[in-house]
């Protein structure tokens, strides 16, 4: 397991990382995964968790964790980006996990965190509508409290690794206003149906419930503060994402830049790709301060969070979208096929682009939270 590691520390966290990755994600590894029925390796989750301990670094000691700063995590998910791992790493490691810690219910989370830190329990969160609305207050889902406790009726749309989780976590309508819950995936009523998504890097799902048999987390009426952490967590890990994707489409785009000829010279001695090449390094690098700084809002829990998450994936997914489409550029034709892994990349920049919001829904969100 990797130990916790101080901002000095963070080059050695990033070349493990890398190393890790490189071997047991190499581009053969991600094609075979992508096309697999459940879309992540349980091998690779489970060597995640016991190698490296990646599934613990969000998570508190007190419940099996490794008390990780968010801009370290941030580290280790820009790897992710890189290497385009397929993993419920998001849903589960860093979505679910800020949940639970923002409710304060000490028991669900002794109950639920130890099993996700030592990666044998996958979570997810499900709070996204038809319209892809990502807010807790929309009312697909509503609970009911009976005699034998609360059961949930509705559907939650795009739920990330909604169909492989054994847990999942989903806000409901209650009297006392939304709420979260916490469902099994062998609760009878319950049903997950994958989607087909142009990224088959990231699996998405809808999820039925019809009278499924439910656990309150925290107190009825809060969930739109719970969820509100989880969704600024989930947006600076997305970013840090974003930015280990960027980073790598721009080095193939150099590295092919040199060794690709014409008119008996590199294309990289053209002026014309000189130009692109450092416009993409210009968004890239932006992209990488964009994200580090929201994580850094988080972990010194800044009332600024909210305001550089949206401002964050805003600019890193178009950041991302324009390297990962001029890498294709500069590629050619074979940048077009789909044997090539620029268009693996490619297809993670536009699913990741409109996760969680598009450019447009975190725009006016953060004019909101600046009283505009």
């Amino acid at each position: 397991m990797i130990a916790t590691s101080a901002a000095s520390e963070q080059d050695d966290l990033r070349a493990t990382a890398r190393a890790f990755f490189a071997k047991h994600s190499d581009e053969p590894a991600v094609r075979s995964v992508m096309m697999s029925t459940d879309g992540y390796d349980p091998d690779l989750w489970r060597l995640m968790a016991d190698q490296l301990g990646l599934q613990a670094l969000l998570i508190p000691s007190v419940y099996g964790g490794a008390d990780f700063r968010f801009v370290d995590v941030q580290v280790v998910v820009e790897e992710m980006g890189r290497a385009l791992v397929c993993a419920p790493y998001l849903s589960s490691a860093v979505l679910v996990v800020h949940a639970l810690l923002a409710s304060g219910d000490a028991d669900r989370c002794a109950e639920l965190l130890p099993g996700i830190a030592d990666g044998t329990r996958i979570a997810a969160l499900a709070f996204t509508d038809a319209s892809g609305c990502w807010e807790a207050t929309t009312g697909e889902v509503h609970a009911h409290h009976g005699r034998h406790g609360w059961t949930l009726r509705g559907r939650r749309r795009f739920v990330l690794d909604g169909a492989v989780a054994d847990r999942i976590l989903v806000a409901a309508i209650t009297p006392a206003g939304p709420s979260l819950f916490a469902v099994d995936n062998a609760a009878a009523g319950f049903r997950a149906t994958p989607l087909a998504t142009i990224d088959m890097t990231r699996r998405q799902a809808d999820l039925t419930f019809e009278d499924a048999d439910a656990f309150l987390i925290g107190q009825a009426g809060a969930a739109d503060g719970y969820l509100g952490r989880a969704f600024d967590a989930g947006l600076a890990a997305l970013a840090a994402e974003q930015v280990g994707g960027a980073r790598r489409v721009l080095e193939m785009s150099v590295e092919y830049a040199k060794i690709r000829h014409q008119f008996g010279r590199p294309i990289g001695s053209f002026q014309a790709i000189k130009h692109k090449c450092a416009d993409m390094l210009m968004q890239v690098e932006c992209a990488a301060t964009a994200a580090h700084a929201v994580g850094e809002a988080i972990d010194e829990n800044s009332a600024e969070t909210t305001t550089l998450a949206s401002l964050a994936k805003a600019y890193c997914s178009q950041a991302y979208c324009g390297v990962a489409a001029e890498n294709i550029q500069v590629h050619g034709g074979i940048g077009f096929t789909w044997e090539h892994a620029a268009h693996l990349y490619f297809r993670r920049a536009k699913c990741s682009q409109v996760l969680f919001g598009n450019a447009t829904f975190h725009r006016q969100r953060l004019l909101k939270e600046l009283g505009l």
